[in-house]
Formats: C-alpha cells, sequence, structure tokens
C-alpha cells in the first residue's frame, strides 16, 4: 500500500500548488494563534479555494473547544480535524459529535510513554487515524524533532508519522516505521511557515521510493 503524506502549516498559495503537484494526499492548515505556521480565516478561505478535490483539507487545533472549532468550520471547509493538544479521549469524543468531523490525536512520543496504551484510549472513542510527533516540553508540533522509529507500534488503526522528517530521511523513516502516512511541515521549509517547492518534491519522491520497498 502506498504511503499518504500530509504537507502541513501551509501559508502561501503558491505552496499549495506546489504540494498538489508533487501528489500530497492532504493539506494541513494550522488553526493555532500561538504557532508561526498559524493562518487567520481569511487566509484559510484564500488557501482552500484553490485545493483540488481528492486532497484532503486537515485542520490544526491546539485545546481549542468545539464552538472554536465548529466557527471555523462555517467558514472554511475541512475534512479532518487534527486536535494536537492535551485534549482527553472524552474531549475529544465531544469534539467530534458537536462538529460532525472525522478526527485523530496527535501524540507526542514522551519518555516513559506507553504509546500502544494511550493511542488504544483515543481508538475507543472514535478515532480515525493516530499521529505519532515527538515530544518537547513546550512546542506542539512542528519542533523538527524526531523520536526512536524503531518503537514504532503496528497497530490495527492507521498511523500518521510525524516530527523531524526531512527529503534526506523520508525514505528510512517510512521503511522502518511502515506507517500509514507521514506528515511533514518544517522538512520541507525554507523559513517557518514558507515552503520550498525543491524540497517538497524531493520529499513526496522519497515518500514513493519508500512506499515502493
Amino acid at each position: 500500500m502506498r504511503t499518504r503524506a500530509k504537507i502541513c502549516g501551509i501559508t502561501r498559495p503558491q505552496d499549495i500548488q506546489s504540494a498538489v503537484d508533487a501528489g500530497a494526499d492532504a493539506i494541513g492548515l494550522v488553526f493555532f494563534p500561538p504557532s508561526p505556521r498559524h493562518v487567520t480565516i481569511e487566509q484559510a478561505q484564500q488557501l482552500t479555494s484553490i485545493i483540488p478535490p481528492y486532497v484532503q483539507i486537515v485542520g490544526l487545533f491546539v485545546n481549542a473547544s468545539a464552538e472554536d472549532i465548529q466557527q471555523v468550520l462555517e467558514q472554511i471547509p475541512l475534512d479532518v480535524l487534527q486536535l494536537h493538544g492535551d485534549e482527553s479521549p472524552e474531549q475529544c469524543q465531544s469534539i467530534a459529535a458537536q462538529c460532525k468531523r472525522r478526527w485523530y490525536k496527535a501524540i507526542q512520543v514522551k519518555p516513559g510513554l506507553d504509546v500502544v496504551a494511550e493511542i488504544q484510549r483515543y481508538q475507543t472513542v472514535g478515532a480515525s487515524a493516530i499521529l505519532l510527533d515527538a515530544w518537547h516540553p513546550e512546542l506542539k508540533g512542528g519542533t523538527g524533532h524526531s523520536f526512536d522509529w524503531s518503537k514504532f507500534p503496528k497497530l490495527d488503526i492507521p498511523l500518521i508519522l510525524a516530527g523531524g522528517l526531512t527529503p534526506e530521511n523520508i525514505e528510512e523513516a517510512i521503511h522502518t516505521t511502515q506507517a500509514f502516512a507521514v506528515d511533514v511541515s518544517g522538512g520541507v521549509e525554507s523559513a517557518k511557515g514558507i515552503k520550498d517547492q525543491q524540497r517538497i518534491e524531493r520529499f513526496m519522491q522519497g515518500v514513493q521510493r519508500g512506499s515502493a520497498k
């Protein structure tokens, strides 16, 4: 099965085009104001207007209320919610019920964390997938750090690999983890929030090579 790929933290129309042209399966928009990759509603409307069919639009939220997410959904056609904060399984379930969208939970792989048990907590309440990201004491994603890929589990729920992925290591990352999908942000940037067309192309070429092994 071909590994899926999401380019996250896009802020410019030309970067949408680069991601789509390179074969990305999903585009990630960040609705978290402290992030350097945050987009306003107006920016998001402009960006989503040029995303073609069959490319999914994922909205990333950090500790947002269902009401806040619903306000975004009323203006932006998000396909999937990425809950990237400290949301409990019960909070995720409540958000899904109110917002009526598929969702997945980002879990930071902290030292000593029982990753499988943590995944199962969210799987039980309806997560469509789980994203495993590197742990950072302050940042929520976009750290540029990776975790030990040899500890990537094999479970009966789609698992997404994130954290420190680059065009240089993506082939090895897919070969090691056999992840359902990969999620990149900083690894294809020239500056925070500014994607590099050549790095996106090389990343997606690496995804294709890794999937073919």
